[in-house]
This record gives structure tokens, C-alpha cells and sequence, in this order.
């Protein structure tokens, strides 16, 4: 499949370094050499990234995304292989080629008048060849994980997995922002809004929203799908307590219900993280690790998606760690 560069086990080897008397978690994982070879393949979950960040740039915010998967790989993989991190239950499978998109926004003048519409032209292209991978992925009957980039690739997950189950899916959104703008130029900030136009997605939960930071427009949208869509404040769980995260984790899951469901982690709802719109205010990184565990061990489990991470050259090291803890959390026990 030409969307998709498949890691070889050296690929991979090029990630780890190795230590006399110990076994790290990329000597343990699986690599194959086709998508087609993940149907008759023992292990569970299968690990690809999204190197881009052209929905960010579409969507007004901040670039960086598209070094998140390499600084994920370079720490997970570094991590130690034992009974307890279960790295022989995934596949490392590559990443989405995004070169061609790349290059040709970096190309671009940001003051031009079609930018962001010829950015949302390239965000299309890119949600076609994330929708390719998940259905294929999904289709073998394994768990996608994937790493972003921006949370534009929201849809193509959607997609992906609607179209390999033949029926819209649910989704919960751990985020500080609905991503449910209107329908214009796609972006990070729509994914959402476009998989629901599109019955890919049927109910839609956001977890941590935080009040200042959504329009009375998304609100009202929100508000037209009625059964359809739930928010939980981050406000009302953190600040006045209104409700208990744990009693609002159970609300969201019966909200959900016995369907299959897409979980959703934007890494802005963690607390100082790294990421295309960073917040003083917000989830702790153990609060997130829970309630990513509590999802992923859910038998409706679809894919898990780790997006938003922008990690810097300061920051790269310490993003990719807190990267690889997530990714961990999903298959270990």
C-alpha cells in the first residue's frame, strides 16, 4: 500500500539501544511485511504513526505534530520487554507517507489567499490514506493504535473503522476542546463534525472540556444531536467538583454503551504537555494514563488515537516518554 511505510524488524533495531543483561521492548515487538499478513499474525494491537501536521496548520494552530511519532518510537521501543509490558501481544507496522503533503505546505505562503482551503485539500489526502490502514487494520480484527499528529485524523480513524465494521462507531473524546467546528476547509478542529455528517459517527463524547475555551456556536451544534453527544466539563470534575472523575468516567461508558467505540486521547487536556495548543490547566499525566486504561480494557474497543503532541528539541525526550507510558498502557497489564 503505497500510504504506508512498513518498518522492517532492522528498522526498528535502529531505534534501540541495547544493554548486557536486558531485553527492551523493540526486540520484542512484531514487524510484518504486509497488511495482509496481520490476519493470520497471534498478536492483538498494532502500532502505527502520522507524521504531519498540516491539519494543526489548517486549523490556526501551532505546528509541530509531526515529530511526535518518531519521539514516541525512540522511547517506547527503549522501554524493558517483561511479563508485565506484554510488547510480543503488538505490531510496530510504519507510518503514514506523509512526505508529499509536507513538502508542499512547507512550500506554502501562509499570507496566500487559498492557503488554508489548499491545506484542507492536502488534510483530505491524508484522511483517505489513514481510512485505508484502519479498515485494513480493523478489518484483520487487531486494535489500531495510532500516534499523530493532529487530531484531524479523527475522521480517517472513524472512517477506517465504520467502514470495516459496516456500521457508524462511537467515540470518546479525552480533550480539552470539542473539535466539532463547522463544516469548512478540513482541519484538526472538525474531524469530528465531518465524521458525524457523514453517519461514520453515531454518539460522540468529549471528557475535560473546558468552558472558556468552546463557542456558544459548537454548543448549540453539539446541542442538535441531542442523545447523540455528551460533554463532561473538566471544570465541574477538577475545580467545583460537581462530579467525580470516576463517576463521570462510569457515565461516559454507559453512555457509550455495548457498541464498538474509538477512543480518542488529545494530549492539550494533559497539564503543561508538550502539544499544538499547550495549557497551564488541565488533567494530571497519571489522571490520563487511568482513564486510558479503563477505556482500553473495554471489550468494545475499536482503536485507540495519541494525538497533539508537539514535542521541541528541549522537549522531545520527555514528550516520547510520556508517549510511550500511553501507548504501554493500552496493551500491558
Amino acid at each position: 500500500m503505497s500510504s504506508l511505510q512498513l518498518y522492517s524488524k532492522e528498522h526498528l533495531r535502529s531505534f534501540i539501544h541495547l544493554r548486557k543483561g536486558e531485553k527492551k521492548f523493540g526486540e520484542s515487538v512484531h514487524s510484518v511485511t504486509s497488511l495482509s499478513a496481520l490476519k493470520d499474525h497471534p498478536a492483538k494491537y498494532v502500532l502505527f504513526g502520522i507524521p504531519e501536521d498540516i491539519g494543526v496548520r489548517a486549523n490556526h494552530g501551532k505546528p509541530g505534530t509531526a515529530k511526535a511519532w518518531n519521539a514516541c518510537l525512540s522511547s517506547l521501543l527503549n522501554m524493558q520487554s517483561n511479563t508485565h509490558t506484554n510488547a510480543e501481544d503488538l505490531i510496530v507496522l510504519g507510518a503514514i507517507d506523509c512526505v508529499k503533503e509536507m513538502k508542499t505546505a512547507d512550500m506554502m505562503d501562509p499570507s496566500g489567499e487559498s492557503y488554508f482551503d489548499t491545506l484542507g485539500k492536502l488534510v483530505e489526502k491524508i484522511d483517505q490514506k489513514v481510512s485505508e490502514v484502519v479498515r485494513a487494520i480493523v478489518h484483520a480484527k487487531k486494535i489500531p493504535v495510532i500516534v499523530g499528529g493532529g487530531h484531524n485524523n479523527a475522521f480517517g480513524n472513524l472512517k477506517g473503522a465504520s467502514e470495516a465494521l459496516g456500521t457508524p462507531i462511537n467515540a470518546i473524546n479525552f480533550d480539552a476542546h470539542t473539535d466539532f467546528r463547522p463544516l469548512e476547509h478540513r482541519h484538526s478542529g472538525n474531524g469530528f463534525t465531518y465524521a458525524m455528517e457523514r453517519g461514520l459517527l453515531q454518539k460522540y463524547a468529549v471528557f475535560g472540556l473546558h468552558k472558556s475555551y468552546t463557542s456558544q456556536e459548537i454548543y448549540d451544534r453539539m446541542n442538535q444531536f441531542k442523545g447523540r453527544s455528551a460533554f463532561y466539563f473538566f471544570e465541574d470534575l477538577e475545580l467545583i467538583e460537581k462530579l467525580s472523575i470516576k463517576d463521570a468516567t462510569i457515565s461516559a461508558k454507559n453512555f457509550l454503551g455495548n457498541t464498538p467505540f474509538g477512543l480518542e486521547i488529545d494530549v492539550d487536556a494533559i497539564e503543561n504537555f508538550p502539544s499544538s495548543a499547550m495549557t497551564p490547566s488541565g488533567f494530571t499525566m497519571n489522571e490520563t494514563r487511568k482513564f486510558l486504561r479503563y477505556f482500553s480494557r473495554r471489550s468494545q474497543l475499536t482503536y485507540v488515537h495519541i494525538c497533539e503532541a508537539a514535542p521541541t528539541d528541549d522537549t522531545s525526550h520527555r514528550t516520547g516518554k510520556a508517549l510511550a507510558y500511553l501507548v504501554n498502557d493500552v496493551i500491558s497489564d
